[in-house]
């Protein structure tokens, strides 16, 4: 009976886990830039902040950190944006696509060329 309680019980933390994981709210970047920069300003104390937007303190400090650190890039000029791996790939892709269209079309623009030439010349 100990057995079924607590198996049933670890379904049911299961259950809960999933629901908050598919209830969580998702911040815009605009909305974490408000929350750093009222948490900067130091009218309050990042607990309350934390306590009044509903999110763990370091949440808080992971999006103050990155913030910061985007700041200090953007200001050495770094302003190139890291790419990921697929969209690195599906780039790659298309440009090699676009190249091979150029070169067919090139192909294809000397051959009529060359057979407008050779039509020119067997008229003269």
């Amino acid at each position: 009976m100990n057995n079924k309680s607590g198996s049933s019980k670890a379904s049911a933390d299961k259950l809960v886990k999933n629901i908050r994981r598919k209830t969580r709210q998702t911040y815009s970047a605009e909305e974490k830039i408000r929350i750093v920069l009222a948490g900067m300003r130091g009218e309050e104390s990042i607990s309350a902040l934390c306590r009044r937007e509903g999110i763990a303190e370091s949440l808080y400090y992971s999006w103050s950190k990155e913030f910061l650190e985007a700041g200090k890039r953007r200001l050495s000029g770094d302003t190139a944006r890291q790419a990921t791996s697929p969209e690195v790939k599906e780039l790659r892709s298309e440009a090699m696509a676009l190249k091979e269209c150029v070169a067919d079309l090139t192909l294809e623009n000397r051959l009529l060329k060359k057979s407008m030439t050779g039509v020119g010349e067997d008229l003269e």
